[in-house]
């Protein structure tokens, strides 16, 4: 069986930027025929498509219709926000689990007061990646291995981070595409890791708290460590699949 590629999915080029620049060599960049630009390197293709789930999910799809059978694993990346105190900034977040976190419906009688949406029998809101897959990620990055939430909007009291955290124990980070990523790799069969580079808390919105750059280059040392633990995990997955 040929071995497939992995698709890096971010939400902006500067996230790109900073996955591409793991390899040392400036990338091959390709336009799509939807005008969408993908970079291809030595060991990923790259491309941005957009912030939000919607727009993570449209973009993704897009991709994989086009280039069918070029991948085997899809990684949502980019920086996000720490639940403290599991993930502090300058951390990197591998998700054992990508959970649509704001996708349901309030419920005020409820213990948590939230509904999600596979509790409504509408859909899936978690997606696990491969378990050895997002171990072996976590332990070669040197990241914290736990779950990540994805919202539609983020976080900027702590009222609310405090019930994102009563309703997920234990939750690592948030970002906003993880679960659209997920769900347009899940539609074509394939895996898919989550990885955040924290920038900052979540919680009381604190722009001055931000460590937007450090978490990017963050990125860049992630991407330039993960690549034996995806080697690894490939070649397992292929020789089982015979």
């Amino acid at each position: 069986m040929a071995r497939g590629r992995t698709l890096v999915v971010t939400a902006v080029p500067a996230e790109r930027d900073a996955v591409t620049l793991a390899t040392g060599a400036p990338p091959d960049q390709f336009t799509l025929p939807t005008g969408l630009p993908l970079h291809r390197g030595p060991a990923w293709d790259v491309v941005a498509v957009g912030v939000g789930p919607a727009a993570a999910a449209a973009g993704t799809a897009t991709v994989l219709a086009l280039t069918r059978g070029r991948y085997d694993l899809v990684v949502a990346a980019g920086i996000g926000g720490g639940f403290a105190p599991v993930a502090a900034v300058g951390d990197t977040v591998v998700a054992d689990e990508l959970v649509a976190a704001d996708l349901g419906a309030e419920d005020p009688e409820g213990p948590t007061g939230f509904l999600d949406v596979a509790e409504l029998g509408f859909g899936q809101v978690r997606h696990r990646p491969p378990a050895g897959l997002a171990a072996a990620g976590a332990a070669a990055t040197g990241g914290v291995l736990g779950t990540v939430l994805t919202v539609s909007t983020t976080t900027g009291t702590a009222e609310r981070a405090a019930a994102l955290t009563a309703r997920h124990p234990g939750a690592a980070a948030e970002g906003m595409e993880g679960h659209g990523v997920a769900t347009a790799a899940g539609a074509h069969q394939l895996a898919v890791l989550e990885i955040r580079t924290v920038s900052n808390p979540v919680g009381p919105r604190d722009r001055a708290a931000w460590r937007i750059p450090g978490a990017l280059r963050a990125l860049t040392d992630t991407f330039a460590a993960l690549g034996p633990a995806v080697d690894q995990w490939r070649r397992e997955h292929h020789e089982h699949d015979g």
